[in-house]
């Protein structure tokens, strides 16, 4: 470590509290002082070079800085930095809203900063449509066990991990948690799509006793991420849809991490048809969109609803129905221009297909650790590949988080110059969209070398 390095890093222990990390780990797990990225490589002070293999936190979907997205951001600074979006409009903005809506074959967008902010207002515009509409009773929502939406406070109440939620519990409304469809837990020789559809019992009578008081069901799509990268078949979203509409209820679909062609479809939701005869996708009555948005590159987020949901707060002023939920820099343009650019890109190409073969590859290179003695299950959809390293697998008995498995493989990824930040046990693989093959093998080769040698005793 350069002198120079060194200084960047305690000047950053001195000033700044980082996200999601225990700073007194830093007394001896040096920070990484990032200088530059280009493509899938981030790059530090001192020239080494590290594979970013979770795409900076799942968002940077199209490589770090890429051309397109970087001419457009460039071009936008030259006309209009921002300006206030309540009684103002403007053309990135309305582009958006206009793709967006095409793509999701939804009717308004409503523009937010963050995905924990999406859900906010997702969550928020559900319970005051039912008011709008005269059933003042629909509060509640409905989530599933391990779940995960963000950490602002009415996010973090509708996910189910203890590790965020449990110190802000008291602050917390209460939802109800329904036993999530995860295929880890299904019963030895039972398909994924058997115990999904079992599964779905628990959402059943939730909804059947519920449903009066109840404003949506909200659920990430076939992963849930931080979760673990648990998975589940997409046909618990299909039953999951007719039974909302059944009861009453709206679907909120956080697509936060599993949009824009993470999981190997546009949207996670697409994999869900509507019934068996059709082709058409299941739709939320919200989705969440963010993370992939801009391509990684800036912060924005857009939660995509129907007519009949805007109608109802459609109304004179002193009816008290209008949304009254702003963000300083909803809608900011250089935010669109980036998400527009990145729209673009992807429509450029079949990336879907790409990814599909990409994700192939990942599996083929991965699944030497099927027979590993301390792994119980290789997972995979589309571009999001997990790997759940136990004590005893066969006992489903985990490693006692205390001993930090995970962090060896991350310790070990940075000495070999691949980004891996592990959740727990649970070694994830989620990079860039544009990995080509020889990065591939270098990133599934350290994370394998990786579990080896955390699982030793």
């Amino acid at each position: 470590m350069t002198q120079a390095q060194d200084d960047l890093m305690q000047r950053s222990l001195a000033c700044i509290w980082h996200p999601c990390t225990q700073m007194k780990d830093h007394e001896w797990l040096p920070m990484v002082p990032i200088a530059s990225a280009e493509g899938v490589w981030l790059t530090d002070t001192s020239g080494k070079r590290y594979l970013d293999g979770i795409s900076s936190w799942w968002t940077n979907i199209l490589g770090h800085r890429h051309p397109v997205i970087m001419a457009r951001i460039k071009q936008q600074l030259d006309t209009l930095d921002h300006v206030i979006f309540a009684g103002f409009t403007h053309e990135p903005a309305v582009q958006l809203a206009e793709k967006l809506c095409e793509l999701t074959q939804l009717d308004r967008c409503f523009f937010a900063d963050n995905g924990s902010a999406a859900v906010e207002v997702a969550l928020k515009m559900s319970a005051h449509y039912w008011r709008n509409v005269g059933q003042p009773a629909k509060t509640g929502f409905i989530a599933l066990t391990n779940s995960y939406h963000g950490e602002t406070l009415g996010a973090l109440a509708v996910g189910d991990n203890a590790l965020y939620r449990e110190a802000y519990a008291p602050m917390l409304m209460q939802p109800r948690f329904v036993t999530s469809p995860d295929c880890f837990e299904r019963a030895p020789g039972t398909s994924w799509e058997d115990h999904s559809r079992r599964a779905f019992a628990h959402m059943e009578m939730a909804l059947e006793q519920h449903a009066a008081t109840t404003a949506a069901v909200i659920v990430e799509p076939l992963v849930q991420c931080a979760g673990g990268m648990r998975m589940y078949h997409p046909v618990y979203l299909t039953m999951l849809r007719e039974a909302c509409n059944r009861h009453g209820v709206h679907l909120i679909v956080d697509e936060i991490a599993t949009g824009f062609g993470r999981t190997g479809m546009l949207w996670a939701s697409d994999w869900a048809k509507v019934d068996r005869e059709s082709a058409e996708p299941i739709r939320g009555d919200f989705m969440c969109l963010s993370k992939g948005l801009t391509g990684g590159t800036m912060a924005l987020a857009a939660v995509m609803t129907t007519n009949t949901v805007y109608q109802a707060f459609y109304d004179d002023y002193a009816s008290y129905k209008a949304f009254l939920h702003s963000h300083s820099y909803t809608g900011n343009p250089i935010a669109c221009a980036a998400a527009l650019a990145t729209l673009d890109v992807l429509a450029s190409e079949n990336w879907m297909a790409r990814n599909r073969e990409v994700g192939h590859l990942m599996w083929m290179r991965m699944s030497e650790l099927l027979s590993h003695p301390h792994v119980a299950e290789v997972r995979q959809q589309g571009m999001i590949l997990a790997v759940e390293m136990m004590k005893n697998p066969s006992r489903r008995t985990p490693y006692p988080a205390s001993e930090r498995r995970g962090l060896r493989v991350y310790q070990h990824g940075l000495d070999k110059g691949v980004l891996l930040r592990p959740l727990g046990n649970v070694v994830y693989l989620m990079p860039p969209y544009v990995i080509e093959s020889k990065e591939v093998e270098l990133m599934t080769r350290t994370a394998i070398d990786g579990i080896h040698l955390a699982t030793r005793d």
